[in-house]
């Protein structure tokens, strides 16, 4: 065998530095940085581990990996090129890489396993319904996060944002919005009305999104069900009276599609700075009554606050990946900077099934 070693040379070990945690770990041959870390116990960000939500992005600072899966299919060119990586992607190359991670809000809960029941349904639009969760305790959370929710009937937990604004004292109940995936063995059981005491396992909280600290204005674009987060951060900032100008975009198919409108006016008038809110829809018939703005979402972010300092901006957005890319490019185009740009991309079973 030593023999063999001094003939091949021995495989070099490849270690990894994650901040801000500082946390250095050795990465075994054919495992990814992701894999590693959480064998370590490191508390490295992420949900998925194939590589469609984006949750385990990080930055690398030093060194090269080679992808498992192209990161183009998940990260922006403007991340790509700002040189973010996926850690259940990446396999380091070098004896030693250096990544920087996004920490959650510094008061974020240690996640605990709770156990609950749907106390009630409501139907938002006709693929979207808000459910509530009872737990057996209440369960304290940073607004903008998410729980992990299983049930006997799935292998796999699904992740839901909260959509109610934290309590104090923690919430008993909690809500989530939940749009139906065709085919999806946890909505099809949901929208049937079958979970009615169905006992569900909850991990919570999960996630780094969450409102930074700051007085500059905030752009946030919601689309689909990711306007769940998005009220749980306004609606807490509304609450602590944070003065800040907010242009809140909201993007859907139709006005049929549009939801929870009622509860953003009263965000809006309880707001303590300049607050405008713009519906957008993108498949709304041209014969129809609607007066409002037609087309993506991301088109409309100048129009929604025009006249400001973008360089001091910053970005909060909430739902499916093409949004999500789309609103990276123009928030970058106008001046925004990457590092001022936060989002929770919405990924389901569908997106899984594109991965090559």
């Amino acid at each position: 065998m030593g023999f063999l070693k001094s003939l091949f040379g021995a495989k070099e070990a490849k270690f990894v530095e994650v901040a801000p945690f500082g946390a250095r770990y050795e990465v075994p041959s054919g495992e990814t940085m992701l894999e590693a870390a959480l064998k370590n116990g490191v508390p490295f960000p992420h949900n998925c581990t194939v590589g469609t939500c984006g949750s385990c992005k990080c930055k690398l600072k030093t060194g090269r990996v080679s992808a498992l899966t192209d990161f183009g299919y998940t990260l922006s060119q403007q991340e790509i090129a700002a040189g973010f990586i996926l850690a259940c992607q990446a396999i380091p190359k070098d004896p030693l890489t250096q990544v920087e991670v996004e920490s959650a809000a510094s008061d974020a809960p240690k996640p605990e396993q709770y156990t609950g029941k749907i106390v009630a349904t409501e139907d938002l639009t006709h693929d979207i319904k808000k459910i509530t969760l009872e737990l057996d305790r209440p369960v304290n959370f940073v607004a903008g996060q998410y729980a992990n929710l299983k049930y006997p009937n799935i292998r796999r937990a699904r992740n839901y944002s909260f959509a109610d604004a934290p309590d104090r004292d923690g919430r008993q109940q909690v809500s989530f919005y939940i749009r139906k995936v065709p085919k999806g063995a946890f909505t099809e059981d949901l929208f049937a009305g079958r979970l009615t005491d169905v006992p569900f396992d909850i991990e919570a909280p999960h996630g780094a999104f969450h409102l930074h600290p700051g007085s500059t204005p905030m752009i946030c674009i919601a689309g689909g069900s990711g306007l769940a987060p998005l009220m749980s951060v306004l609606e807490k900032a509304r609450k602590d009276r944070v003065k800040r100008p907010c242009a809140f975009l909201f993007g859907a198919r139709t006005e049929a599609d549009l939801y929870c409108l009622e509860q953003i006016r009263q965000i809006e008038q309880g707001w303590a700075d300049k607050f405008v809110f713009m519906p957008v829809l993108s498949h709304e018939p041209a014969d129809s009554a609607w007066k409002g703005a037609r087309g993506l979402v991301t088109q409309f972010i100048t129009d929604a606050m025009p006249g400001i300092n973008w360089a001091e901006a910053e970005g909060y957005m909430c739902g499916p990946p093409g949004m999500i890319d789309a609103g990276i490019a123009s928030m970058t185009e106008v001046g925004m900077t990457l590092e001022s740009i936060f989002y929770d991309k919405f990924t389901d079973e569908s997106h899984i099934a594109k991965m090559p």
